[in-house]
């Protein structure tokens, strides 16, 4: 545990205060996210050295007290394993790529004492899963990093999964991970400390913008695309949202109110390619997050994405990918 950390700095902050330090307890679970959790703590140091007062404590722990391995392969050193926790903390569990494997039942049932207990407990980028391998986020609003939101939903389909960048439930605060969870942190010190402090940590952190809970973990289609065409975005729009079912690239069209010619126009010049390849590889591409974060049987896969048969699915995959989706699945998993 940080004994008050308060590092030296140039900038300066007066801050008069007679509030206890607030103590954060941070969980690494196997290939955590490096970045979402240097977000996280970071803010907090920063507050502390501003200041020149001991406003946050933190402790680091893992499942058995070793040091974790980050997702980029660097190691951090923990404090202790999971154990006792100051009345009154917060506690992040911090995960990353492979989720489901990082949450064992130990951990699962660690962070439902904590939630028992009073304590507030969060997730940082994928640390949603142990939430809800601890079975409580029932009936709450959550969030986990974008990328890893199909596979959660498939396993998770009862659970109330939002798209923001943070969530804060009651006692349950989770974030996309990345920047996303200095922007989470900085909404905790604004609410403790006020505008000042949040607003120097932002530009210490040269984070610019402090976005909101409602903010999008991901660009528009429009921006990440970079296409403005209506008619095209509400055409990828529904591929999205159908990405499951049969479609019929002539009533598309007919719905966007264009004809299919022009359709294929619009994404020969915005995206070079036909719309017949852009599902495909849209729902391929869909296809492989499954079989990589789930234990979803191929077929079932197939059918979630759209495939009409397994065997179509699975030529198609070995097209894109070079490997036979059981291959890839026994891999993965």
């Amino acid at each position: 545990m940080t004994e008050g950390l308060v590092p030296k700095g140039v900038a300066h902050v007066e801050l008069e205060t007679t509030s206890e330090p607030e103590h954060f307890v941070f969980l690494l679970l196997p290939n955590l996210s490096m970045l979402a959790f240097s977000a996280a703590i970071e803010p907090l140091r920063i507050a502390n050295q501003l200041t020149g007062k001991v406003l946050y404590r933190w402790t680091m722990m893992s499942e058995d007290g070793q040091s974790v391995r980050c997702s980029n392969g660097v190691e951090l050193g923990v404090d202790c394993a999971m154990g006792d926790t100051p009345n009154g903390a917060y506690v992040f569990a911090c995960s990353g790529v492979e989720p489901e494997k990082a949450s064992s039942r130990k951990v699962a049932d660690w962070m439902r004492y904590q939630w028992r207990t009073g304590r507030v407990v969060g997730g940082l980028c994928t640390g949603a899963y142990a939430l809800a391998h601890a079975g409580i986020l029932k009936g709450k609003r959550f969030t986990l990093h974008w990328e890893n939101q199909l596979p959660f939903r498939e396993t998770y389909p009862e659970l109330e999964l939002q798209e923001q960048l943070y969530v804060i439930d009651d006692r349950i605060m989770t974030c996309g991970g990345g920047a996303a969870a200095t922007d989470l942190f900085l909404k905790l010190i604004y609410e403790r400390h006020g505008p000042m402090l949040s607003q120097a940590v932002l530009n210490m952190c040269l984070h610019f913008v402090h976005r909101s809970e409602a903010d999008s973990q991901q660009s528009s289609k429009s921006a990440s695309l970079g296409i403005r065409n209506q008619k095209l975005l509400q055409i990828i729009n529904l591929f999205d949202a159908e990405i499951d079912q049969e479609i019929n690239l002539d009533d598309v069209a007919r719905n966007a109110g264009v004809s299919r010619r022009q359709m294929e126009r619009l994404f020969a010049h915005h995206l070079q390619r036909t719309p017949r390849r852009y599902l495909m590889d849209l729902r391929l591409q869909r296809a492989r997050a499954l079989m990589a974060e789930t234990d979803l049987p191929v077929s079932e896969v197939a059918v979630a994405c759209g495939f009409a048969t397994t065997e179509h699915f699975s030529k198609r995959f070995r097209e894109r990918f070079g490997v036979s989706p059981y291959s890839f699945s026994v891999t993965s998993n």
